[in-house]
């Protein structure tokens, strides 16, 4: 996988940690909070690390510890280790009790040890394999920033093909905005490729485009994601109408696939 596909992934998660994190804390870590504080997501000792969740959490159980959730996409072998150096860094800083999982997001069963014991040494962390979570889990939700990641669930004996058209009907159910829904939409192919699901994707966005109009169809949103931005869909526009330019220059100009400007142009014209 290239370093921009896990770019692309780790920027999706955190621009929707904060919806996925309460169904992560609850449904899959069985941890139910009465208060939760963020805390900074700096250690620093000998070394810096970013953590990618840290909060302090008082649970109903009235028990005070720090969570400490790191998402994970590819299977590391030395994965421990660094759980290791994260835990006592952790602790130093605020001297109470770490709780630590790892959301495992990747295509296949890892195979990363979770434990290790050496003389005087003895250190665990607990691993959640998204892969084998109910897909409804996320489904459910009222929140399109959660509904995206039910695409890394378990389907159960649900036909992919369906599982992903409800994934994408419950994102249009629960969106407000169009320009929301075409971002959701752009982080659901993106996340679906972690699945080789991405033509399974593609042909369900295409096939109810219909119902759509056309600033939500699968075109458009291909254009939002070739362009990587939405200032290049009002270069396309004003190229159309502004010069005499055809689709292959403009397309050639911009970076975009020919099929992405004529779609514009056909729109401009309706």
């Amino acid at each position: 996988m290239s370093k921009r596909q896990s770019g692309q992934f780790d920027r999706i998660f955190k621009e929707n940690i904060e919806a996925i994190i309460p169904t992560f804390i609850t449904k899959l870590l069985h941890i139910y909070p009465i208060h939760s504080e963020e805390l900074p997501d700096q250690i620093q000792h000998t070394k810096e690390r970013r953590p990618d969740v840290l909060k302090k959490i008082t649970d109903r159980d009235q028990r005070t510890f720090i969570l400490h959730l790191e998402i994970q996409l590819s299977d590391e072998p030395d994965m421990v280790f660094r759980m290791a150096e994260y835990h006592l860094m952790i602790y130093r800083k605020y001297r109470i009790p770490v709780e630590q999982f790892v959301i495992y997001i990747g295509p296949k069963k890892p195979k990363m040890p979770v434990r290790f014991v050496a003389d005087r040494h003895n250190f665990e962390f607990r691993l959640i394999i998204l892969s084998e979570i109910d897909y409804y889990v996320f489904l459910n939700s009222a929140d399109p920033g959660e509904i995206i990641f039910a695409i890394l669930g378990d389907f159960k004996n649900e036909k992919p093909e369906n599982a992903v058209v409800n994934i994408i009907n419950r994102i249009h159910e629960t969106t407000k905005s169009d320009f929301a829904l075409k971002r959701y939409m752009v982080q659901l192919r993106v996340l679906s490729q972690i699945r080789k699901l991405e033509p399974i994707t593609k042909k369900a966005m295409e096939s109810i485009s219909k119902f759509f109009k056309v600033e939500k169809d699968f075109l458009y949103i291909k254009g939002m994601e070739e362009g990587e931005s939405k200032r290049n869909i009002a270069i396309i526009q004003s190229l159309i109408q502004g010069t005499e330019f055809d689709d292959n220059k403009i397309a050639e100009l911009v970076g975009v696939s020919k099929d992405v400007v004529r779609e514009i142009r056909t729109s401009a014209k309706k």
